[in-house]
């Protein structure tokens, strides 16, 4: 594209900036939209807006056209993704949350792999046009899903006369009330910042890693190119199941103890590729961040929906993902500043695992959090099954 478009290195480096700044912008409206009108036909807008903005991109003839299509894109992208996690919490209790987390980031990894196969062969047959027919691709199976969503999605269980999976069965049928909503319940809550804080430690030290990743192989592990794409798609086949079973973990021993997992293994990752700069090491180093890559945000999806109940979960996930955006912005720039002043990436990796650290141990500080109900002014665990009783 960057060739197509004659675009020289800061312009192709600010569509993706352009794309990102969407992207976290909406992460925060699109949360409090969903909580305020229900996260379906958030979803669904906002994946049309996605797929707009994708088929803008593959017919733009210069810099200025394609800034507006990936600015769309973001757009969209950030205003449907934190709903869609912020769904879960209203269709699955608290006993199941973690497991439904993990199984919907198991998309991401999918659609890597997809990606993987599907754009070397379209850049191959059409060259030039190609990266064009890719963005047309993209943005129609975006507005497929669009459709999709808006057809088939609920906002919660009483709207087909169900209840969350996971609930006590004799539990009655109650929908999930639109309306008013009280958003200092998130922004004023320690609990939030709190889990904030740790959110920002993931953010920016799994970037530096995965932006790193490869050219770290090649210019100083002695990797070819190809070689280290091979690393690196191994690393998302691993992937695959990290959410699912990471989800599964912090159902049943509690989020608190499975991040703290989840980000230590993350500190042994990162720093093993400047620990051990061997085949050996670099391999185990991809294994060990693939078992649990998505498995962070997942757990953080889950956590909101035990926080502060289905109805605030997309606004308080949408507002954490500030956090993480921040991190995810700056961890590269500290990275190549590191590595530019050093002559070496072994410090940025270094870096990022001593970060992953830190996350480990502000999340060993944070409270035990009990599962809420829509709407619950209080919640009180009760010793014997964990569960939750909170007066409506």
């Amino acid at each position: 594209m960057q060739i197509g478009l004659g675009l020289d290195n800061t312009q192709a480096g600010t569509l993706a900036t352009a794309s990102l700044v969407g992207y976290l912008g909406l992460s925060v409206i699109s949360g409090m939209l969903a909580a305020r009108y229900g996260p379906r036909i958030v979803i669904a807008v906002s994946l049309l807006l996605a797929g707009v903005g994708m088929l803008i991109t593959g017919l733009a003839g210069g810099f200025l056209g394609a800034l507006v299509g990936q600015a769309i894109t973001g757009v969209g992208s950030g205003g449907s993704n934190v709903p869609v996690m912020g769904l879960l919490p209203a269709w699955f209790s608290a006993r199941r949350r973690g497991l439904a987390s993990g199984v919907a980031v198991t998309g991401s990894s999918l659609a890597i792999i997809f990606i993987g196969f599907l754009i070397p062969r379209i850049l191959t047959a059409y060259e030039q046009n190609g990266w064009r027919i890719a963005w047309f691709i993209f943005g129609g199976i975006t507005l497929v899903f669009a459709v999709g969503g808006f057809l088939f999605l609920r906002n919660d269980p009483s709207e087909v006369g169900a209840t969350p999976l996971g609930a006590d069965t004799g539990l009655p049928v109650v929908p999930l009330r639109m309306g008013p909503i009280h958003l200092g319940r998130v922004y004023r809550s320690v609990t939030v910042w709190h889990i904030g804080l740790v959110y920002v430690a993931f953010g920016f030290s799994y970037i530096i890693y995965v932006t790193f990743f490869a050219k770290y192989l090649i210019t100083e592990g002695n990797y070819s190119p190809e070689a280290a794409g091979r690393l690196f798609m191994t690393m998302g086949w691993f992937s695959l199941l990290c959410g699912l079973v990471w989800g599964t973990v912090s159902d049943v021993i509690g989020r608190k103890y499975a991040l703290m997992i989840v980000y230590l293994i993350h500190a042994v990752a990162f720093s093993l590729f400047a620990l051990w700069p061997a085949p050996a090491g670099f391999t185990l180093s991809a294994a060990l961040f693939g078992l649990t890559a998505w498995s962070i945000p997942a757990i953080m999806a889950a956590t909101c929906g035990d926080l502060l109940g289905p109805r605030l979960a997309p606004a308080a996930f949408g507002f954490l993902t500030i956090f993480f955006g921040i991190g995810q912005a700056v961890g590269p720039s500290a990275a190549g500043l590191i590595a530019d002043a050093v002559g070496s990436f072994s410090p940025v990796f270094l870096l990022a695992g001593g970060v992953a650290f830190l996350g480990a141990v502000g999340t060993a500080f944070l409270r035990p959090v009990a599962a809420a109900t829509d709407g619950g002014s209080s919640a009180v665990v009760t010793p014997a099954r964990d569960e939750v009783q909170a007066e409506v």
